[in-house]
Order: C-alpha cells, then sequence, then structure tokens
C-alpha cells in the first residue's frame, strides 16, 4: 500500500558538489563510480543540451495524476531536480510549461519524470531542464494521493531524496548522498586520464597499444593475414 506522506526538510547532499559532478556529465561520473546509477537510454531530454546537476526531491504519482508534483513544488529549495516516478507504468504528460515556471521561481534546477513531458518547445525556449520516458500531449487529473521524499525508483535505481541527479544529453543517473566525495574524486581522476589520452590519440597513438589490447588478440583467436594469402586458402 503506499504512503500517502509527505516528509519536510531531509537532508541533502551539498549543492555545490552536485552542480561540480554535473559538470564532469553523466558519461564520466557513471564510468567513474563503478558503472552504476544510471537510469537506462529511456530518459531522454526535452532538448537537446540540457545538463543538470542537483539534490533530489522525489515524487510518488499515480499514473495520469500530477496532484503531488503541485504539493512537492513547496518543499522545493534552491539547486534542486524534482524527480517523479509512478505507482504503475504511465506515459501521460505529467509535466509541462507551468510546473517549470514555478519550479523555476524557487531555484529548482531541473526535473526528471518516469512519465511524460509536455510542452517540450516552451521549455526548450525558457532552457529547463527535463528528462522523461516519453514525450506526450496527453493530460492529467488531480485527484489521488501519494508521496513526496520518500525513496523511489526509476529505471531500477533506487533515489533516495537528497541525493544527486545528474543528467545530460547522454541521460540520468543518481549519485548516493553518501557516495559525493568519492564520486568527485573519482570522476577527476578519469577525467585527467581521458585528457592524456586525448592527447595521445591526436599525436597518432592507437588505443591498442594505449590500452594494452594488442597482447590480447592472440589469445582471442584473432590472426592477421595478407589479403592474398588470405584468399589463398579458398
Amino acid at each position: 500500500m503506499m504512503r500517502t506522506v509527505v516528509v519536510t526538510g531531509p537532508p541533502r547532499a551539498d549543492v555545490a558538489a552536485a552542480e561540480r559532478l554535473g559538470a564532469f556529465g553523466v558519461a564520466t561520473v557513471h564510468e567513474a563510480i563503478g558503472r552504476s546509477g544510471y537510469l537506462g537510454p529511456e530518459f531522454r531530454p526535452a532538448w537537446a543540451g540540457a545538463r543538470v546537476g542537483g539534490t533530489a526531491v522525489t515524487v510518488l504519482c499515480w499514473p495520469g495524476d500530477n496532484l503531488m508534483i503541485h504539493v512537492a513544488v513547496e518543499q522545493c529549495r534552491p539547486g534542486d531536480v524534482l524527480v517523479v516516478a509512478t505507482a504503475a507504468p504511465s506515459t501521460d504528460g505529467l509535466f509541462g510549461e507551468l510546473f517549470a515556471v514555478s519550479l523555476r521561481a524557487r531555484g529548482v534546477r531541473g526535473v526528471v519524470l518516469a512519465t511524460g513531458v509536455r510542452d517540450v518547445g516552451a521549455l526548450r525556449d525558457m532552457r529547463f531542464p527535463a528528462w522523461s520516458r516519453a514525450v506526450s500531449a496527453q493530460g492529467t487529473v488531480k485527484a489521488t494521493a501519494g508521496s513526496v521524499n520518500l525513496p523511489v525508483v526509476l529505471g531500477g535505481q533506487t533515489v533516495h531524496p537528497g541525493d544527486v541527479i545528474l543528467g545530460d544529453d547522454d541521460g540520468v543517473m543518481v549519485v548516493p548522498r553518501a557516495d559525493v566525495d568519492r564520486a568527485l574524486v573519482a570522476a577527476q581522476a578519469r577525467v585527467d586520464k581521458e585528457d592524456a589520452s586525448r592527447a595521445a590519440f591526436a599525436a597518432g597513438e592507437l588505443g591498442l597499444d594505449r590500452y594494452g589490447l594488442r597482447a590480447m588478440l592472440p589469445g582471442l583467436g584473432i590472426e592477421y593475414v595478407a589479403y592474398d594469402d588470405f584468399h589463398a586458402r579458398d
């Protein structure tokens, strides 16, 4: 049975740390912390170029009902990202321009929806970041109680209120609040490593050699054969 409760004032990760993680990007942080936290390829940005790093305010709604998003707006603080799940799968457009205007007035950085989003053109024009599983003009009712600031599951990942949410063109991921400091260190180390590899590749080095892959090939049964010799075997 769904708990119909609004939890106020949950602890949040440091907002500045969330912003720094957002600057690294989803792919970098995801790899750096052991390929964890990614919500999967279904969560796509409403408009290209959106990027966010913020702290989660979680919402659980009923399908086709956005009442609890209205309730959750009051609980949002500057630096938050609203994270919306539903009690059963739904692609209805639970979120649109007017919600974005209200959230922006409270300093909210973006929204992640396990449902649909609407008013995509307006969201793009106002540069309000939004990720969702669908784009849908289908409207909603406001009739059924849900919860705010309880753990929710999106894309197989559990999001607790106060966790860090990262989003960009590569998708969305969650970093648990307790792992933020470790993620910052690991992400910086990965960026440094990739910078060195980028310079090496620009100078002509091959990934086969830089990553030590060439020595693996014989053990995998891969052989190099000249064209004429290959066809002479036919």
